[in-house]
């Protein structure tokens, strides 16, 4: 199981500088829906909807399967503050992606990983951005930023 984790940590941040060096230093919103239909980065059809109420409190968004087979595609559902904070969707979106890829075997660990490549972050930095992110949810609960 160690080995597997391992070799996926190694492939999601391969996967993340390849995304960079296709997509270049800027994904804004356009970029982003370019690489959700990349079939080298996303391995099911997936669009993003902001839908608060698909979520639970304190977290900016979800991934979820549209059907019972994930190859029906995905939903990811972002939370409604950052409806208007278009520049910081695809940083939230590239963290959900590996949920898409990879189910419930991704750690937020390798989210963090895979997002923080394809944006050319540290991964520390990355966090901490994010976390700030969840931090200016209205009514956010204290003491949690991302899921592990």
């Amino acid at each position: 199981m160690e080995d597997g984790r391992r070799a996926l940590g190694v492939h999601v941040l391969e996967k993340g500088h390849r995304l960079r060096q296709k997509y270049g230093h800027f994904i804004d919103m356009q970029v982003l829906e370019e690489i959700l239909r990349d079939e080298e980065f996303v391995r099911y059809p997936t669009r993003i909807t902001f839908d608060s109420g698909r979520i639970d409190v304190g977290l900016f968004g979800v991934a979820e399967k549209v059907g019972a087979d994930a190859a029906e595609g995905y939903i990811i559902y972002i939370h409604e503050h950052f409806q208007r904070r278009t520049g910081d969707v695809p940083a939230l979106v590239l963290y959900l992606l590996v949920a898409v890829n990879y189910g419930d075997f991704a750690s937020g660990n390798e989210a963090e990983e895979f997002a923080s490549a394809a944006l050319g972050m540290e991964k520390d930095y990355f966090y901490n951005y994010i976390c700030r992110l969840v931090d200016g949810i209205p009514g956010k609960e204290d003491g949690r930023c991302l899921e592990e």
